[in-house]
């Protein structure tokens, strides 16, 4: 029997979740066209702007003290509301500083949300309900990405970067206000961690996970830039891309977290790791729009072989140390998110290429430390 579904706040998250996937979906469909087409931003820029995007997951610490006044179910929908008037006035400021205001105002909304939102989850279910609700949750948002893709495709047709950005906000914004309005809290707090903890025993599960960051900015920065950049794909192709890459996503989550389940983190993560050293090898060096878009396809699927590092550390961790260790992986995550837009955004006005030999490097680092996971690990009976 699925109760947790009973439960008022398995409903509020999942109203928050879908608005705020849809939102941030939307805004990363529009927002490499918008910031190439109408700011004129370079390599370097657009490295800025995601850097800049990045900064507030790296301070979401933060929130533990925001929480001694406010409830947290309260600012996961203050989050949201935030979220959508980023997003909703990015149309309207045509300048690199004005780009990297709204940026941070949205980016700002999206990362407290994401913290709240697992602190939430944690708080109200139970270890076997969980894991159930965080899939649930995650389908949830990539539907939600399947849907504002195909509207944000059909929209970019007939409406200017202005209003397809202020009819997003509008939505998203409005929801979270809406959601002000419900009340699903019972008794808040009673797992909450109100610091952040480094501990030795669990340096693997940090390694990767400033690994992990670095290759994953690569990702969402430099390979979509260099379809627009390089190959001149239009905000409709790269919206329809997005649609097929959440699609699939949507297909494959089961998938992968059975091939966890039997094979183990260290062959999934492996696998991972190997997949991407091609898919960064042909960024490089196969120059053909169609191939780009199918390496970009690729790299979206094997991206998601990452939620190994989190049953890795729920695996290996003490359960008295899974909420902190996990807020101090999110923490280090981003430290590598905020660095590696720079440092790449430097390169590419170089040469376009040596982001992406960056990346393949990154990979092979990764793959070392990959193997350094005991094997095997046993499952936890709630992921069979």
């Amino acid at each position: 029997m699925e109760n947790f579904k009973n439960k008022p706040m398995y409903s509020y998250l999942m109203v928050l979740v879908i608005c705020a996937s849809a939102g941030l979906q939307g805004w990363m469909a529009l927002f490499t066209n918008f910031a190439k087409e109408i700011v004129g931003v370079n390599g370097f820029q657009i490295g800025v702007a995601q850097a800049v995007r990045e900064i507030p997951g790296f301070l979401t610490f933060l929130v533990m003290y925001i929480l001694l006044i406010m409830r947290e179910h309260r600012l996961s929908a203050w989050s949201v509301v935030l979220l959508g008037i980023g997003i909703g006035d990015t149309g309207f400021f045509t300048t690199f500083p004005g780009l990297l205001m709204t940026t941070i105002v949205m980016s700002i909304g999206f990362h407290y949300f994401e913290t709240t939102n697992k602190s939430l989850t944690v708080q109200y279910f139970d270890r076997h309900d969980a894991p159930i609700v965080f899939a649930r949750l995650r389908g949830y948002g990539a539907l939600a990405n399947i849907t504002v893709g195909a509207v944000v495709w059909m929209l970019s047709f007939f409406i200017p970067y202005r209003g397809n950005f202020l009819l997003l906000g509008i939505f998203v914004g409005l929801a979270g206000i809406y959601m002000l309005t419900k009340n699903p809290a019972e008794e808040e707090g009673l797992h909450r961690q109100n610091k952040l903890v480094l501990r030795r025993k669990y340096w693997l599960y940090y390694t990767l996970n400033f690994l992990s960051g670095a290759r994953r900015q690569i990702f969402i920065v430099f390979a979509v830039f260099l379809l627009v950049e390089k190959y001149r794909l239009a905000v409709s192709t790269i919206a329809g891309i997005y649609v097929l890459n959440y699609a699939l996503t949507f297909l494959t989550n089961r998938y992968i977290s059975r091939a966890i389940n039997v094979y183990g983190e260290r062959v999934v993560l492996s696998l991972e790791s190997a997949s991407l050293f091609i898919l960064f090898l042909g960024y490089a060096f196969i120059e053909n729009s169609w191939v780009a878009v199918i390496l970009y396809v690729l790299d979206s699927v094997f991206f998601n072989f990452s939620i190994g590092l989190n049953t890795y550390l729920q695996k290996t961790a003490d359960t008295s140390d899974l909420s902190q260790s996990t807020a101090m992986g999110f923490t280090i995550n981003h430290i590598s998110a905020i660095i590696i837009p720079l440092i790449g955004g430097s390169l590419w006005l170089l040469n376009w290429r040596l982001p992406f030999l960056i990346g393949a490097g990154l990979t092979v680092v990764s793959l070392y430390f990959t193997q350094k996971i005991k094997m095997p690990l046993p499952v936890a009976s709630h992921l069979s």
